[in-house]
């Protein structure tokens, strides 16, 4: 398939080029001191990950540890309750530790421990990566350090316990709206100081060249199973596929197996309260150019023309731009981005738990939402949606601020 003059026969090896860059989106923007260490990191993903050690190693870790793979469920009931249209969903929620997240942490911490490094850092928001993390670090041998704002730390206090559990250090961060973007500051500063004996392991497709590139290669088993999944079991590709949006791995992951096909794909980032500055954090609907946390993207500015404040109930979905390959795909217009509320996501939640009896993290509640807004849209069809995450750590959060709703 050709879009925009984009082969997508060949997209995944052209993109990003060897600089790191989806067109004009991504690269490395770095101090010298880290553009060293985001080479060394480079050269070593690029040499293991062809290796048939690390190849062989990866797969036997994705089979009897991670669970792999994860299975497809047909939603009949909710279904049912909307109309002809079939609803399906991608249960990374039934990946060990409950998202999808561990399918990056176990390469990237695999990569790590074939590097030399003793040590591992990284930032979370929603608690998921951070779990994550904690998990590889432990089943590798390594130190680990995760940091989180103290916003989220009160949110999330279930993995919060969960990574302290796994022996990981929790950093609690205090500046600024002490959320997501915070956490990440945080962990780039420390990790200047660290280098040379630890490495960074981001948590989306966001930052310096290479990381965009390799945890969507992690992902990429994601979108791979699905495809293969919803062929066997419908004989067809789905018309429509659709994942939540904030940095973008689960997205990345999921999209990238259905790129060449002729699907219709949305990408579903936060709108929060409302549209104001401030109220949401849809940096591909509302966002211009910008350059953050070391990548070239589309983000969320203020007056100063600094990443600007962001909300969404998700915590994992509250940062101020997208990983450069959504900002590409956005551009070129293969992907549609599309924008839930905080009520229509906590409504999902409870009709996914009540329906199905499936309880969604809040950010894949996003992607339910959607799921269900298209399926009131189209006459018949099917859409698959990637449930990223299981909602186990937004259960008190939830029952706090919504109370338990009564079924509908």
């Amino acid at each position: 398939m050709i879009h925009n003059n984009v082969d997508f026969d060949t997209y995944l090896k052209n993109y990003p080029d060897e600089k790191g860059y989806f067109g004009k989106y991504g690269g490395a923007y770095v101090s010298d001191e880290l553009k060293a260490a985001m080479d060394e990191i480079t050269e070593a993903y690029f040499t293991i990950c062809k290796s048939r050690k690390f190849i062989n190693e990866l797969r036997r870790i994705r089979k009897e540890f991670q669970g792999r793979p994860t299975p497809i469920t047909h939603l009949e009931r909710l279904s049912a309750s909307i109309g002809n249209v079939q609803l399906y969903a991608k249960r990374e929620d039934l990946n060990h530790t409950g998202a999808h997240k561990l399918n990056h942490c176990m390469g990237e911490v695999l990569l790590a421990k074939y590097m030399g490094k003793k040590k591992v850092i990284a930032e979370t928001g929603a608690g998921q990566h951070g779990v994550a993390m904690a998990t590889a670090a432990a089943y590798f041998g390594m130190e680990c350090d995760i940091y989180m704002g103290s916003v989220d730390i009160k949110k999330q206090a279930p993995n919060v316990a969960r990574m302290k559990i796994l022996g990981a250090n929790v950093v609690e961060v205090k500046e600024g709206l002490a959320t997501l973007k915070e956490a990440v500051d945080a962990a780039f500063a420390a990790y200047a100081k660290e280098y040379k004996d630890c490495i960074y392991c981001i948590g989306s497709v966001v930052g310096p060249h290479p990381f965009p590139l390799m945890v969507r290669d992690f992902q990429h088993v994601v979108g791979e199973e699905a495809r293969e999944q919803f062929l066997e079991m419908t004989g067809e590709l789905p018309d429509v596929i659709t994942a939540c949006v904030g940095g973008g791995s689960n997205s990345a992951g999921f999209f990238s197996g259905f790129l060449n096909d002729p699907v219709k794909i949305y990408g579903v980032e936060p709108q929060g309260k409302g549209e104001k500055l401030g109220d949401h954090a849809a940096s591909l609907k509302y966002g211009t150019e910008g350059i953050m946390h070391g990548f070239n993207s589309i983000m969320l500015k203020d007056e100063n023309g600094d990443p600007a404040p962001v909300y969404s109930v998700a915590s994992g979905l509250d940062y101020p731009s997208s990983g450069p390959e959504h900002a590409f795909l956005h551009t070129i217009g293969r992907v549609t981005y599309d924008t839930v509320s905080d009520d229509e996501a906590i409504d999902a939640f409870f009709k996914l738990s009540r329906m199905e009896g499936i309880i969604p993290a809040i950010e894949s509640s996003h992607a339910v939402a959607h799921g269900i807004r298209l399926a009131k849209q189209m006459k018949h069809g099917s859409i698959l949606i990637n449930l990223s995450g299981r909602g186990d750590k937004d259960m008190d959060f939830v029952i706090e601020k919504y109370g338990l709703r009564d079924n509908k």
